[in-house]
């Protein structure tokens, strides 16, 4: 599914919406909802990110968590508890989330889990995640984010 963007409120609404309709997915019985978000530097992801997590109820201020690798937002009103936003633009190695505890991030149904750099740790990615390219459009703020699941 491909979707298109004039600007960031758009790209925050659409998220948003998809928010809605991912929360009442389930993969497998002992799987977190995982989202890997592949795209280049300014191209959406973290806007998207914003705009999902609001539409999850987040009311915190949404910052990208390059420097600290991930940031934790409890879930209230949803079926999930809690919803990690995790950006591996620094990592050079899987090895590096392994130790943070990715693997078990990622091994509980009660999370989702947004990625931006999926890239860089494909090696230990769930193989049944939502794939969302982020890409730009001709005019400034236009972008185009392509949908997939696994």
């Amino acid at each position: 599914m491909i979707y298109s963007s004039q600007s960031s409120k758009q790209t925050k609404e659409l998220a948003a919406n998809l928010a809605s309709e991912i929360s009442k997915t389930r993969f497998k019985k002992n799987q977190a909802i995982v989202l890997a978000l592949k795209g280049n530097l300014g191209s959406g992801k973290t806007t998207f990110t914003q705009g999902f997590l609001r539409g999850l109820g987040v009311k915190k201020k949404i910052t990208s968590p390059t420097f600290v690798i991930f940031k934790r937002y409890e879930l209230i009103v949803n079926r999930y508890k809690f919803v990690y936003h995790i950006d591996c633009y620094r990592i050079k190695k899987s090895q590096e989330l392994l130790i943070l505890g990715i693997k078990e991030i990622f091994d509980n149904p009660k999370n989702i889990v947004l990625i931006e750099w999926p890239e860089k740790i494909k090696k230990i990615l769930p193989k049944e995640r939502f794939n969302l390219r982020f890409e730009y459009g001709k005019k400034e703020n236009e972008r185009s984010i392509m949908m997939s699941d696994y």
